[in-house]
C-alpha cells in the first residue's frame, strides 16, 4: 500500500524525477512523457464519469482507471535487464485486464449499428469526453511505442493501450444514444 505523509520532496526541482526502481529521470524523457499521458488519459475519464447516468459503464470506468494506475506503475517500473529478475515492488499489465476490456468493449458494440460514417468527437457530454480520453490515450500509446524502440516496455502494457482507445471510441457511440446521436462526418460538406 502507498502512504504519503509528504506531497512534495523538492527532489523534482532540478527537473528530473524518481522512477520505481529509485533511478531518476529527465521529467521530459519518454518513459516519463508515456506515464504522464497515460495519467492525463486517467483524468480525462474521471470526467467523463462525471457525466455518466449508466452504472454499468461507469463501473466500467472505475476499473479502467485503476487499471491506468497499475499501466503507470508499470511505466514508472523499467523492465530489468535480459536475464535479471523484476524487483519486488514491479507492478506489472497483465493480458487479464485486456481481455477483460475487450470483453466489455464487445458487450457495448452488441447495442451499436455499424457505422457507416466516420464519426466527429462530439455529441452528449460523456461522449465528448470519451472521445477526448480517446484522443489522448492514442498519444499515450505513440509515446509508450517511442519508448518500446529504444528500451523494452511490457507487450501487456501496449497491448492495453491500443484496446482502451477502442474501447473508448465504442463507449463514446454507446452514450450518443447507441450511436444514433453520433455526429456523422460529411466529407467536402463546407466546400
Amino acid at each position: 500500500m502507498v502512504k504519503l505523509n509528504k506531497i512534495y520532496t523538492r527532489t523534482g526541482d532540478d527537473g528530473s524525477t524518481g522512477l520505481v526502481d529509485g533511478s531518476r529521470l529527465g521529467k521530459d524523457a519518454l518513459r516519463v512523457r508515456a506515464y504522464g499521458d497515460v495519467d492525463e488519459t486517467n483524468s480525462v475519464i474521471g470526467l467523463v464519469r462525471l457525466h455518466l447516468e449508466s452504472r454499468r459503464l461507469d463501473d466500467m470506468m472505475s476499473r479502467i482507471q485503476n487499471d491506468l494506475f497499475d499501466l503507470g506503475a508499470d511505466l514508472a517500473t523499467p523492465l530489468p535487464a535480459k536475464g535479471g529478475a523484476d524487483s519486488e515492488y514491479a507492478l506489472r499489465m497483465v493480458a487479464s485486464q485486456t481481455v477483460r476490456l475487450e470483453s466489455e468493449l464487445d458487450a457495448l458494440n452488441a447495442d451499436l449499428e455499424p457505422l457507416n460514417s466516420f464519426v466527429l468527437p462530439g455529441g452528449h457530454p460523456p461522449a465528448a469526453y470519451l472521445h477526448q480520453a480517446r484522443t489522448v490515450c492514442r498519444r499515450a500509446e505513440r509515446i509508450c511505442v517511442a519508448l518500446a524502440a529504444e528500451e523494452p516496455v511490457n507487450s501487456h502494457a501496449l497491448s492495453y493501450l491500443n484496446r482502451l482507445s477502442d474501447f473508448l471510441f465504442v463507449a463514446a457511440r454507446w452514450c450518443n444514444d447507441q450511436g444514433t446521436s453520433d455526429v456523422k462526418w460529411v466529407p467536402g460538406q463546407n466546400r
